[in-house]
């Protein structure tokens, strides 16, 4: 960026680098450092070994598992392909890449420090788990199939730990290809606006591939690994039926790391993006990603942190609950129906998943480069492009999970079953384009209620937030209506199916909800895709604007950004559909699992039961108190860092001539401490909750003569902290979303285009949007799912 500084006649008056204040030490990691050190013969030796012993362990489970294997190992070839396409292009002049390096650097040294706090936490909670699985209760299936409380203990716990390690892993991936794929959609855009749209794409799509394949593949690998060392199906051993309860430990890891990364990285990204914007772009005039700003680095490495690191472990948790959840439902109903293999119905999740991949591949590389250059043309939007792929994968996962169905989910007891089952995955499916097309409807500016909040924004900054807030609102109802039809749907479809149990009662409405959800997230790997794809354009264009390229560059990633901030809303939308599918398949896994241990019917909750209605309403209140404290975290942090770009503007007065160089470093340190240290309340808030509710009143159950009404009052907490959740993450997602298009739409030249009072309003509105839908809004995804999981495996000491 010098060079072209001094170029325009406006040099600084240091003659250092520009970002050298922001390196650290080096970007890789431990793990792959000592593999380099490996020779590199004895380490594909150690490989193949492994890769045999996989698949040995396959082999000796089921045939099913070999074929998700096979499909893991073909998914990771893919992801290596893509890698290798994305790395080949070029990252454009020096001073782009210097600035990429800065970002690079920035965002792998929070990583680095926050999984490193998070990697402590679990290891307490591992403890916590294991003393509590040492002194429970066994259940009398597990008695008979001689499991005990120190082998129950230890695999709870290495569930848990390999959940939360896959979980960082997950994270880490998304912010890996992003920090590297950021500067070279900046450098293709100065070509055109297809290729630089094909980088981004393949980029996410990377990472979507590896994540997904990792969930599908660990979830697989601990099955097999549990059903060989436990001998699972031998005489006096333990059922295959019992066997997915066992892997909960692993949603719980998984949903626990996801939560903090997305907290922390939320309050990382968005408190340097409030810093950047109220200074810079209210007070000072200056454009967005202006290198005169303070804040726009740490702005540019919270991007990476916050949307593509945090999401990666938000979707791979998302996918792994909800296959556990499945098969602990499949399981069930294979075992009241006296089903002969009941193998089909409990790895049915994973094969779709499985398909997943395939079919997302499939779409990933129907986006296509093209030789013209300039501006994409209205028939070339970026939005169509990516919608069209996301209809040739939706087309492909109806086919594929059709024969899924046929092949996995048929049973001579009742051979229609099977197409029952397929109807409630297309259910699902329809749900899931339901949703994406609702959140581009309510987000996007091409729709009608974000440029009405774009008017409102012309009669000043109050209209515009109550606009906004009423927006937000609004948008709940045709969701909520999508997800109530089908629950029902799926349920009503899975009931008449005509699988029975031994005394002639419907048994398929779960599993037909499970199947919904399942269709739901069978497209995940492409929906993945786009939302990375969201900040990696964002980045993109900020590269572009530091390292002042010419303006129809900066209108190429501007389209591109504007598009990603539509995708990141649909991708939430989406997310917040399947949590609440999830969440439901883990309340009834969680009477089940109470039922067990109790050896008493639970089967319903009674609210009128005035303890059982203070669960309800504690529930609720967590949903807002929690939203509360990660937004204020965003504010405080934000306070910190408008501070800190004032005293630099007041400071160094050249900054804004060019002739003096921001302190970018001192920025990225102030939000990166203070997003370690505000992660923690909302998150121990979490997490502690449910545990102190359940113990709370299990005492005083024991106190008045209640049995489980620690249990209950537990269950009527869940219920409503997921209906809560879901109304209030849809709201804080699209009501965030909408003011940050908003803006963008102004910035396009409407109601008096960059530097009126209608866009100074509008920044507003998104400065009030920014904690909502990306630090609040996709925390309480996770945070829904998390307390489903840490019921199931904490529902020993409710009883």
């Amino acid at each position: 960026m010098m060079e072209s500084e001094m170029e325009k006649g406006r040099p600084y008056q240091e003659k250092p680098r520009t970002f050298s204040t922001v390196r650290s030490k080096s970007s890789i990691p431990l793990v792959f450092r000592v593999l380099m050190k490996i020779n590199p013969r004895a380490l594909i030796v150690v490989l193949l070994l492994v890769v045999c012993g996989v698949f040995y362990l396959g082999a000796s489970t089921s045939p099913i598992i070999v074929f998700v294997f096979c499909i893991c190992t073909l998914s990771l070839f893919f992801s290596l392909y893509l890698t290798k396409w994305v790395l080949a292009k070029d990252e454009g002049p020096p001073e782009m890449s210097e600035i990429s390096d800065a970002i690079r650097d920035g965002a792998e040294g929070f990583f680095r420090t926050q999984y490193g706090a998070i990697s402590k936490m679990a290891g307490i909670l591992a403890l916590v788990i294991l003393f509590i699985y040492l002194f429970r209760t066994t259940t009398p299936q597990q008695e008979a199939s001689g499991l005990g409380r120190t082998t129950s203990a230890y695999i709870t716990v290495i569930a848990f730990l390999l959940g939360a390690v896959c979980s960082g892993l997950a994270g880490y991936v998304g912010m890996w290809v992003s920090v590297r794929a950021n500067v070279r959609v900046s450098s293709a855009a100065r070509r055109s606006a297809r290729e630089a749209l094909q980088i981004a794409v393949r980029a996410g799509g990377f990472s979507a591939i590896v994540v997904v394949g990792m969930a599908v593949f660990g979830v697989a690998l601990l099955y097999a690994t549990f059903y060989v060392w436990l001998g699972v199906d031998s005489p006096d051993s333990m059922k295959v039926t019992d066997l997915p309860l066992l892997l909960v430990g692993y949603g719980f890891g998984a949903s626990f790391v996801a939560l903090f990364a997305q907290l922390g990285g939320g309050i990382y990204t968005k408190a340097a993006d409030v810093g950047a914007d109220l200074v810079g772009k209210v007070e000072q005039g200056i454009p967005e990603d202006d290198p005169r700003n303070p804040a726009v680095i740490a702005d540019l490495v919270g991007d990476n942190v916050g949307d593509c690191a945090a999401r990666g472990a938000d979707l791979f948790e998302s996918i792994a609950a909800e296959i556990i959840s499945a098969m602990i439902l499949g399981a069930t109903m294979a075992q009241r129906c006296k089903i002969e293999d009941p193998s089909g119905f409990i790895l049915f999740p994973l094969v779709v998943h499985s398909f997943d991949l395939v079919v997302s591949s499939v779409g990933i590389l129907s986006i296509r480069g093209t030789r013209d250059s300039g501006l994409i043309s209205p028939i070339e939007d970026p939005m169509a492009i990516m919608q069209k792929g996301y209809s040739i994968t939706i087309l492909l996962a109806i086919l594929t999970f059709g024969g899924s169905t046929r092949w996995l989910l048929y049973t001579e007891q009742a051979p229609t079953a099977w197409f029952n089952f397929a109807l409630c995955g297309l259910v699902g499916i329809i749900t899931a384009y339901a949703f994406v097309w609702i959140s581009k409807y309510y987000t996007d500016y091409k729709h009608e209620p974000v440029r009405l909040l774009a008017l409102s924004s012309s009669t000043g900054h109050g209209t515009n937030i109550i606009a906004g807030v009423s927006l937000g609102m609004e948008s709940t109802a045709l969701p909520v209506l999508v997800i109530s039809v089908a629950i029902i749907s799926a349920f009503w479809l899975g009931r008449t199916c005509g699988l029975v149990d031994e005394l002639g009662n419907p048994t398929g409405g779960l599993f037909g909800t499970a199947v919904a959800t399942m269709g739901m997230l069978s497209t995940a790997a492409y929906v993945l895709t786009m939302d990375m794809f969201g900040p990696i354009a964002d980045n993109a264009g900020g590269i572009v604007e530091m390292s002042q390229q010419p303006e129809s560059v900066r209108e190429i990633t501007d389209i591109l950004d504007a598009v990603g901030n539509t995708t990141k809303a649909t991708t939430k939308g989406f997310a917040i559909g399947s949590a609440a599918l999830a969440s439901f398949l883990l309340f009834s896994a969680y009477m089940d699992e109470v039922a067990a241990f109790a050896q008493l019917p639970f089967k319903e909750v009674d609210i009128a039961i005035p303890e059982v209605f203070v669960g309800g309403l504690l529930g609720s209140m967590l949903i807002f108190l929690f939203s509360g404290w990660a937004c204020s975290a965003v504010g405080r942090t934000a306070q910190e860092v408008v501070t800190e770009v004032r005293r630099q503007f007041i400071e160094r007065p050249g900054i804004m001539d060019y002739k003096e160089k921001p302190d970018y470093g001192r920025c990225v340190a102030i939000v990166a401490s203070a997003s370690l240290r505000e992660m923690i309340k909302p998150g121990a808030l979490a997490i502690l909750s449910p545990m102190a509710v359940g113990i709370i009143f299990r005492i005083l159950g024991h106190a008045t003569g209640q049995p489980l009404l620690g249990a209950k009052v537990v269950a009527s907490m869940l219920m409503f902290a997921t209906v809560t959740g879901i109304l209030m993450a849809l709201f804080l997602n699209t009501s965030g979303g909408a003011w940050d298009n908003a803006k963008k739409y102004i910035e396009t030249g409407a109601l008096g285009g960059k530097g009126s009072e209608a866009h100074k309003a509008a920044i507003t509105g998104d400065t009030v949007g920014d904690p909502f839908k990306d630090t609040a809004g996709p925390s309480i995804h996770v945070l829904i799912k998390m307390l489903a999981t840490i019921t199931l495996v904490m529902a020993p000491i409710f009883l």
